[in-house]
């Protein structure tokens, strides 16, 4: 048995190869796309890299014959920590830990729910690129002085930028012309994503079950399935919690115990995205078990602790319907 200790890069990685006494046996720089050699020679050992922006193809290849340990940087504090710290250290303290069985891991999503993540994660950043050009033709407007009460991205809004009435110089216009096109660009690639992301909702058990829930859509269906992954992973409700980082930060000194804010550990996409539908549950569709829930506490907290808890309440329901496999039927609520 050996362990492999990969320091991964972008473009190629440091290798170290321990026996089975703890013995540094072989270091060696590698091209990431020629993992397929380093598998078939070291079959049926172990192997532990930190997990990367990179690192799902390089998990695919060596877990077809390896014992693969994918490290959670966050929790690898042996590597964090160093004093010296360069790539072969690095890559020995991982066959290191790896041999101990002291890798903290990261949850390795299958290929299916790696794609729902790319696919959600993928719209929501082309939403923010389009906010930035959209705040970048506000900001033009206001640079020259140009004062509106409508909306600029509405049908007559466009129309009024595309006039000529507009007081801009001939760099000015360029600049809004340029900033419009893009805006106009993502927004096709915005609404193409947005179709398939709709078919996909509704192919999936999982998505289907969540969108019984009031508030939340085919995007954010897919969104909190993508980032959640497989549902036994997690023993209790509490578990999700802490995994989308809606726990509550507990400081306990002697016999005081204090509650602060929330940990924000975890999946940010997921936190944020049931934030969103907390807000949409209790504003806009009424609905009486988050928006009794929400009321109750809003009146002696504010509104960011109160949704933040409705958030955190929604995912807790969210646990139990996907583990039990059932719809959306709170207690207290009847048809």
């Amino acid at each position: 048995m050996y362990y492999l200790g990969i320091d991964v890069h972008k473009r190629d990685s440091q290798i170290a190869v321990l026996d089975e006494s703890g013995e540094l046996v072989a270091e060696q720089r590698l091209e990431n796309d020629q993992f397929d050699d380093l598998a078939e020679a070291y079959a049926g050992s172990k192997a532990a890299f930190e997990a990367t922006g990179n690192y799902y193809s390089i998990y695919d290849t060596l877990s077809e014959q390896l014992d693969v340990h994918v490290a959670d940087p966050r929790q690898t504090k042996a590597i964090g920590t160093a004093e010296v710290k360069n790539d072969r250290l690095d890559a020995k303290l991982l066959a290191q830990l790896c041999r101990a069985g002291m890798v903290a891991e990261s949850y390795v999503p299958p290929k299916d729910i790696r794609e729902l993540r790319s696919l959600a994660r993928g719209r929501k950043r082309l939403v923010e690129k389009r906010t930035d050009f959209k705040n970048e033709v506000h900001s033009l407007l206001d640079k020259y002085g140009i004062k509106y009460d409508w909306d600029p991205f509405s049908v007559k809004g466009r129309e009024k930028l595309q006039s000529d009435n507009l007081d801009l110089s001939p760099v000015g216009r360029t600049l809004l012309d340029s900033f419009l096109a893009v805006i106009e660009t993502l927004s096709e690639q915005i609404k193409e994503l947005e179709s398939i992301i709709e078919e996909t909702a509704v192919s999936l058990e999982e998505t289907q079950r969540l969108m019984t829930i009031p508030g939340v859509s085919f995007y954010s269906s897919v969104l909190i399935v993508g980032e959640i992954g497989e549902i036994d992973r997690f023993d209790r409700s509490a578990e999700l919690v802490s995994y989308a980082g809606l726990d509550p930060v507990v400081r306990e000194s002697g016999d005081s115990r204090t509650e602060g804010g929330i940990s924000k550990e975890g999946s940010k996409p997921l936190r944020w995205i049931l934030v969103q539908c907390a807000n949409v549950a209790v504003n806009q569709v009424n609905d009486p078990y988050l928006g009794r829930f929400y009321a109750r506490l809003k009146r002696k907290k504010n509104h960011q602790v109160a949704i933040v808890a409705t958030a955190r309440k929604l995912l807790v329901s969210i646990y139990h319907m996907l583990d039990r496999k059932e719809v959306y039927d709170p207690p207290g609520v009847t048809a």
